[in-house]
């Protein structure tokens, strides 16, 4: 059975100052996310499905979805600020301008989950590595394991050199999963990898597990983050910025003895579309990959 791939498309792109989710960087504009797509398809996933906003649903379809969708099995869903709560909560949170984070992004998808799936961030490069990977643990459980994944990176091979970034650090034992705790702001200063923490400036040693929403769950963990969300929102319903994380619920399971996390690690070198000023090195390396082989100059018949 292949497992289904979601793929989290929802942002405002805040820091890069536009809907990164579908700029164009490939050759016949495909999107970081066409890419993505391409790898896990070609590495034994079945199913594809996008979480998007509804504002950009025609943007959406005419410039990434209509081509994937004519050569695989796709569809898509909508994240927006009020999805899945109650009209209590939407009325206690009224002032609030943004969704509620990638917890919110994965149960806006669950209805379209019936089978071991994985989850990934759309303005991400990856790498093909993670998705062999990821879709041979999948395909070893059943809908009743408690074996979920995450595919990690070394935190060197993360950081952008336009501004800070938000990695989940990750502590880690005989392969498995002990912890995960979001690090909003990660930075260089030079050759140097800091993160501050309230006041406090760490230096880090850059060697260190990160997380990059790279996810695989069985559907036991759907229940887990229904009632994840609905305890976070229990807390932060009058927050203006709080958001309910992935990372952050994948250490509760692990916590809570309610299944284990295997880690995996890729050398992979991430590249991603946080900061506009990233744009060009982006098309640059795809660019490269494309003159090695890894892709063709056009993914997709259309």
């Amino acid at each position: 059975m292949k497992p289904t791939l979601v793929v989290m498309a929802a942002g405002f792109g805040s820091r890069y100052g536009g809907v990164k989710q579908i700029d164009g960087i490939g050759l016949h504009d495909e999107a970081l996310l066409d890419y993505s797509t391409y790898d896990a398809l070609r590495n034994g996933f079945g199913k594809i499905v996008y979480v998007i906003r509804r504002d950009i649903e025609k943007d959406f379809r005419e410039r990434v979805f209509d081509r994937i969708a004519a050569n695989c099995d796709a569809t898509y869903t909508f994240q927006e600020l009020d999805s899945l709560l109650t009209s209590d909560q939407i009325a206690a949170s009224k002032e609030r301008k943004k969704p509620w984070g990638t917890v919110q992004a994965l149960l806006c998808a669950k209805e379209e989950i019936d089978r071991p799936f994985s989850i990934i961030n759309s303005d991400d490069y990856y790498g093909q590595e993670p998705f062999e990977i990821m879709n041979r643990h999948l395909r070893a459980l059943d809908n009743n394991s408690v074996e979920h994944a995450n595919v990690g990176f070394i935190l060197r091979n993360t950081t952008s050199r336009n501004g800070s970034v938000s990695r989940a650090i990750c502590q880690v034992k005989d392969g498995y999963l002990l912890s995960m705790k979001e690090n909003k702001n990660i930075y260089h200063k030079g050759d140097s990898i800091y993160t501050q923490v309230g006041d406090e400036e760490i230096l880090l040693s850059g060697n260190e597990y990160v997380s990059m929403n790279f996810f695989g769950f069985s559907v036991t963990a759907l229940p887990f983050y229904e009632e994840y969300f609905q305890s976070f929102l229990k807390e932060s319903i009058s927050s203006l910025k709080a958001e309910s994380y992935l990372p952050e619920g994948a250490s509760e399971i692990v916590q809570q003895g309610l299944g284990k996390v295997r880690f995996y690690t890729t050398n992979e070198q991430w590249f991603g579309m946080t900061y506009k000023e990233d744009r060009e090195l982006v098309k640059t390396k795809i660019k490269e990959k494309i003159d090695a082989g890894v892709y063709p100059e056009k993914l997709w018949r259309y």
